[in-house]
């Protein structure tokens, strides 16, 4: 999933030598670039000078996330509820195979109640699934037949065994750094508000301490404070440890918690009515974006004036499952949901034809699926990310789908966000994904930066699109979100490079994506 490489710092310096996080205009994302001199997806200017006496309809929007924080203060008033349910009565009252899912449903929960919160990376089930089959065999004597898979086993074997053996590495030197600074923490006896000359005068117990003390004298005296040291070490703690015994553990199985029949990938009556789940974080910011209240006074406001935020949780810490994500596309779509926002993605598939079918299908009821490209700095023409829109079995492109890279506020050559993956072919659009601002769960905000929030951005758009324009299908909102980008002019550094190349060699529209010319152009395709 992107969340356990997306949310980055909210302040970091890119290779160029930008500083992104700082400064960013407030409500960027929604600013214009003639109007406000902000290069968002202008919002604003649309709703101030083509919007104004226009009518719309809701529209449900269908976010398939790590859960989101339904009653936040700036979501509240705008999640989807099923009306065919009655809450909290233990009955399917719709027959949709779903109990009491009044806001959505959780495909990664259990019917106890209980919820996944970490996942292994696909990476880890398959090589998993290879390393049962193939294990004990050799060059030697294996079959024909079996060759194939055999040399996909072998190379699997090495990347595995490179990324757990660090992750648990790092998770081994975390943790004894951090009992070691317990130790010294103790030993000073002033808690969190030691002096230096107080750490000097400590006498290490070991070898091992007297380093981490030197450590200590070194961050502090370069004006680093001791909490600030602490955190930073109890945060890297924290995701080596979810690396080492989640990601990359073999023995872990997050299903015994949801209680499914794995074996069975059409299973799809499990989970709970949980949308929220035990970190809401990613998804409710994403939910923001997308919908947030914009008339009352609060926090801040989402593209969509008349969204109807549906939360359908399939994305844990960790890799989303593809039965999940097959699910979860179906049940937005049988639920009224027009838009699909899906801030996911990984290095590995487990069952492609599944969510081609769901994707296919999402396709068959003219619902629109935009999706971020992720955030590696790759050229995904390439380096194949999943899910995609790319159908094996019927060779083709699904024509309801949408891939966002992520752009910055900042001008010139760093247009582009550091970290987008990109593509001339994959990629369809960019949109704002750097410094966003938006909701998160205990009617809080926070910025992120991602692919994650360039998808919203646009899978706003689009629903904003499909609300007062209704008549239009999928096919024409994502030809229209192609077609009406702000074109960028000049040359853009290449994600990751310090290599410069014109936006339209590296993405199909060339552009980022523009609200105001997209109401026009769908003003112009609705009268037709």
């Amino acid at each position: 999933m992107f969340t356990k490489k997306l949310i980055w710092a909210v302040v970091f310096t890119t290779s160029t030598g930008l500083v992104y996080g700082q400064n960013a205009p407030e409500n960027w994302f929604n600013l214009d670039k003639k109007a406000n001199k902000v290069f968002g997806v202008s919002t604003e200017r649309a709703y101030d000078e083509l919007l104004k006496n226009k009518t719309s309809v809701p529209v449900i929007v269908g976010v398939l996330d790590s859960g989101v924080d339904e009653d936040h203060e700036d979501l509240k008033n705008v999640m989807w509820i099923n009306q065919g349910e009655i809450a909290g009565n233990n009955i399917d009252d719709d027959n949709n195979g779903y109990i009491d899912d009044i806001y959505g449903w959780n495909f990664i929960g259990g019917k106890d109640g209980k919820n996944v919160e970490h996942d292994s990376y696909e990476l880890t089930r398959v090589y998993n699934k290879f390393k049962l089959k193939y294990e004990n065999m050799n060059e030697a004597t294996i079959s024909e037949t079996d060759k194939v898979g055999y040399q996909e086993y072998l190379k699997l074997k090495v990347e595995f065994l490179q990324k757990s053996v660090q992750s648990q590495t790092m998770f081994d030197l975390y943790s004894k750094s951090m009992k070691r600074f317990e130790s010294i923490e103790a030993g000073v006896g002033k808690g969190e508000n030691f002096t230096i000359e107080e750490l000097k005068a400590y006498k290490p117990a070991n070898a091992q301490e007297a380093g981490t003390i030197d450590k200590f004298i070194a961050y502090m005296q370069s004006g680093e404070k001791y909490l600030t040291i602490k955190t930073n070490l109890k945060q890297a703690l924290e995701h080596f440890d979810v690396q080492a015994n989640y990601a990359y553990n073999v023995n872990y199985n997050s299903r015994l918690i949801v209680g499914d029949n794995y074996d069975d990938q059409r299973e799809t009556n499990y989970g709970n009515n949980d949308v929220t789940g035990p970190d809401a974080s990613h998804g409710t910011h994403v939910a923001g974006i997308i919908g947030a209240q914009r008339d009352n006074n609060l926090g801040i406001k989402g593209v969509s004036n008349n969204a109807r935020i549906m939360s359908v949780r399939c994305v844990p810490d960790g890799d989303e499952r593809d039965k999940d994500v097959a699910n979860a596309i179906r049940y937005a779509v049988n639920n009224g949901a027009k838009v699909i926002n899906m801030s996911f993605g990984k290095a590995f598939p487990w069952d492609k034809a599944l969510v081609d079918e769901a994707v296919k299908y999402a396709e068959s009821k003219d619902v629109l699926l935009v999706h971020g490209a992720g955030n590696d700095s790759k050229d995904i023409d390439v380096n194949i990310n999943y899910p995609n829109p790319n159908i094996a079995i019927d060779n083709k492109r699904a024509s309801n789908w949408v891939e966002v890279g992520a752009s910055s506020w900042v001008g010139g050559k760093a247009r582009l966000a550091e970290f987008s993956n990109y593509g001339q072919i994959n990629v369809d659009v960019f949109a704002p994904g750097v410094s966003i601002y938006s909701t998160i769960p205990g009617s809080k905000y926070a910025s992120f930066d991602g692919t994650s929030m360039a998808s919203p951005c646009t899978a706003g758009v689009a629903a904003l699109i499909r609300s007062y324009y209704p008549n239009l299908t999928a096919v024409q909102v994502r030809m229209i979100l192609i077609q009406s980008t702000t074109k960028v002019k000049g040359k853009v550094y290449i994600p990751g490079t310090k290599k410069a190349t014109r936006l339209k060699k590296i993405t199909v529209s060339g552009g980022v994506v523009n609200t105001y010319n997209a109401v026009m152009l769908a003003e112009k395709l609705s009268k037709n």
